[in-house]
C-alpha cells in the first residue's frame, strides 16, 4: 500500500472512484451532496493505492487564517476497512498538513467511525451540533 498526495489528473480519477464507491454507492450520498464546492477550487487529496488499484482517499481544506486544517470526505473501500489502510491515509494527510506548519486538525465523523479516530489522538466534542443532513456527525480534533 502507498498513500500519495495527488497532482495527476489519473490519481484525480482515482479519488473520485474511491468515493463514488465508498459513499454514492455505499452510503447512498446523493452525487450532488458527495461533490461540493470544495472538490473544483484547487482542492487537496490524498490517495491509498493497493498497486494500481485506489482504496482509499480523503480531502484536506485548510483555514488559514485560523491556523487549521480540516481531513474531510475519508473514504475507504469496504474491502479495505480494518486492514490498516485507514491509518496510512489519515498518517499521509497529518505529514502534509503538518508540513504547512497548521497546528491543529479538524474531522467531522460519522458517529459510527469515532473509535478510528480517538485510536488516531483525536478527541471527540460531542457538544458541537453538526447537521450532516444524512449522518449524525460528531466534531473531532487534534494538536500536532
Amino acid at each position: 500500500m502507498k498513500a500519495v498526495r495527488v497532482s495527476e489528473n489519473w490519481q484525480y480519477a482515482g479519488v473520485y472512484y474511491v468515493r463514488v464507491e465508498t459513499m454514492v454507492k455505499g452510503f447512498r450520498v446523493p452525487m450532488d451532496k458527495e461533490f461540493d464546492e470544495g472538490d473544483f477550487n484547487e482542492p487537496l487529496y490524498v490517495l491509498v493505492l493497493d498497486g494500481i488499484y485506489p482504496v482509499a482517499t480523503c480531502r484536506i481544506h485548510l483555514l488559514e487564517e485560523e491556523n487549521i486544517a480540516k481531513i474531510e470526505r475519508v473514504s475507504v473501500l469496504s474491502e479495505y476497512r480494518s486492514r490498516g489502510v485507514g491509518r496510512l491515509l489519515i498518517d499521509e494527510a497529518e505529514n502534509w498538513i503538518r508540513e504547512w506548519g497548521v497546528k491543529k486538525i479538524v474531522i467531522t465523523s460519522r458517529d459510527e467511525a469515532v473509535g478510528f479516530y480517538e485510536a488516531l489522538g483525536y478527541q471527540p466534542d460531542y457538544g458541537v451540533k453538526i447537521d450532516g443532513g444524512i449522518f449524525q456527525i460528531i466534531h473531532t480534533e487534534k494538536y500536532v
